[in-house]
């Protein structure tokens, strides 16, 4: 859908992009920007029948309701790779285009991923709380971590770019590596396996790089860690959702794996007490992908993919599932 030179299309815009990419996009577009929840509906009651995209950077969302309440809106351009927080069978159902930032994303992350499985089958986030606790001097060393990253076997659950790259990097580290996916990813050396729980059974170490969403919700629940075994350790780099926190708990207190590491939690930014209070699980605050490097490309992809369609009727990075794509190639 190329547009008439010079127009400025209205946007709604959910947060704010990095600089100098939320300046850029003040400029490009009319802008209604809200960062809190309760902005949005003012917003929506003055200008809803204006807006032909939404901008989503932070928390708030898109779902059925706010889609059905713009008329006019045509496309979807989120900041991330992820996009469970946007209704895709609504978008789907409107005939919009969504996108994201893949690849930008993918090496910070996977940088993250290996070093939470670092941390956790050393035990080291436990040794930093030991040092700084001042118990060093007390006493002669710290405690022999019972893992080790030698002989380990690596599953990975979801095999894009993310698993993908978490592979090289533990390929390099000397670990088997297995995947499970939808499919078999040609030209990939990791072993594949059509099942997760066949996928479980055959490794004692667990990354998830699969996307949210219904189809994946707790697909990490008590049985998959009982496969992993008494050494078994598990890594999230994804979304909360696919791990089933209760069961991830029980298995945590009982022993029944050796540690876990995650960097997402359902319902995040909430992070449940039981989980705090255990010394065998590496916890951090969804940064996988937080460096100002990283989210400037993401600034500059979702602002690009924005110009690109309004522009060009071809948006950049457009999601698979995105219904109206189809239609504009």
């Amino acid at each position: 859908m190329p547009e008439a030179p010079n127009r400025r299309p209205a946007l709604l815009v959910l947060g704010r992009l990095p600089a100098p990419y939320d300046a850029k996009l003040q400029e490009r577009f009319i802008c209604h920007q809200a960062i809190e929840h309760s902005e949005v509906a003012p917003i929506i009651a003055a200008h809803g029948r204006e807006f032909e995209a939404i901008a989503l950077i932070n928390e708030i969302g898109v779902n059925a309701a706010l889609i059905e309440s713009l008329p006019a809106l045509a496309m979807i351009a989120n900041f991330g790779a992820g996009y469970d927080d946007i209704d895709l069978s609504a978008a789907a159902a409107r005939g919009l285009v969504v996108t994201n930032t893949p690849d930008v994303t993918t090496e910070e992350v996977a940088d993250v991923a290996m070093a939470l499985l670092v941390m956790a089958v050393r035990n080291l986030g436990a040794a930093e709380r030991f040092l700084r606790a001042g118990k060093w001097s007390e006493t002669s060393a710290f405690p022999l971590s019972v893992g080790t990253l030698r002989g380990r076997r690596l599953g990975i659950f979801g095999y894009g770019r993310i698993g993908q790259a978490v592979a090289r990097r533990a390929s390099a580290f000397g670990l088997e590596v297995a995947y499970h996916s939808r499919r078999p990813v040609p030209g990939s050396a990791a072993r594949y396996f059509p099942s997760l729980r066949e996928m479980a059974a055959h490794v004692d170490t667990l990354m998830i790089c699969a996307a949210g969403g219904t189809g994946t919700r707790h697909s990490i629940n008590g049985d998959i860690l009982e496969l992993l075994g008494s050494q078994g350790i598990l890594v999230n780099i994804s979304r909360g959702s696919v791990v089933d926190t209760a069961a991830l708990t029980q298995a945590l207190r009982a022993h029944r794996i050796l540690g876990a590491a995650l960097d997402v939690y359902e319902g995040e930014p909430q992070v449940p007490q039981a989980l705090l209070e255990l010394d065998n699980i590496v916890l951090m605050p969804h940064l996988g992908s937080g460096s100002q490097h990283t989210h400037r490309m993401m600034a500059k992809l979702t602002y690009d993919n924005l110009v690109a369609w309004f522009e060009t009727g071809r948006p950049l990075t457009p999601i698979v599932e995105s219904a109206a794509w189809s239609k504009a190639v």
